[in-house]
């Protein structure tokens, strides 16, 4: 039997299935984890701040997949969504604090902006109006902005955490 895409489920939806984010996310975490143990060499160089930002996302992106494809609404969902979201939050705080100046990212911030800065900001907006929404029973709402922090938080930003000589990229071809 063929899996058929709900035509009343909106076009996002239909585009991007949940299972579709799901593996991505999946192909995401475990890209990091092995640029990580190729880069054990460059371990102890990696100031705390990083491996705070790197930890928080790693929690996020390996809780994605599970979120997503596991039974919505329940207690453990809830759980895991407080942990999901206490990681993003984490995340995104850590990351305003990095220099776009300093070669590969590995700095701390000096008081310059980028994209990434951006980013953090919305997430740090759209991350309690995803709580918010799931308290308020706003199942739409509530999936909808997952889905765009999964989309952009995660995963767009994700994948261009490897190139362009930055940490993980320069472990992970390296």
């Amino acid at each position: 039997m063929a899996i058929v895409a709900n035509q009343t489920a909106p076009l996002g939806q239909r585009l991007l299935p949940n299972y579709v984010l799901a593996v991505a996310s999946a192909l995401l975490a475990l890209a990091a984890l092995l640029a990580v143990a190729r880069g054990q060499a460059q371990w102890s160089q990696v100031p705390p701040l990083v491996w705070l930002h790197l930890g928080s996302i790693l929690i996020a992106t390996g809780l994605t997949p599970v979120m997503l494809l596991r039974r919505k609404g329940d207690g453990r969902h809830r759980r895991l969504g407080y942990v999901w979201v206490t990681a993003m939050l984490v995340t995104a705080v850590s990351s305003l604090f990095f220099s776009t100046r300093v070669p590969a990212g590995w700095g701390v911030f000096t008081g310059d902006f980028s994209f990434i800065h951006i980013l953090s900001v919305f997430v740090l907006i759209q991350v309690p109006r995803i709580a918010q929404a799931a308290r308020a029973h706003d199942r739409a709402g509530h999936e909808r902005g997952v889905r765009g922090i999964v989309i952009g938080a995660l995963l767009i930003a994700g994948f261009f955490t490897f190139p362009f000589g930055r940490m993980l990229g320069s472990w992970l071809f390296a």
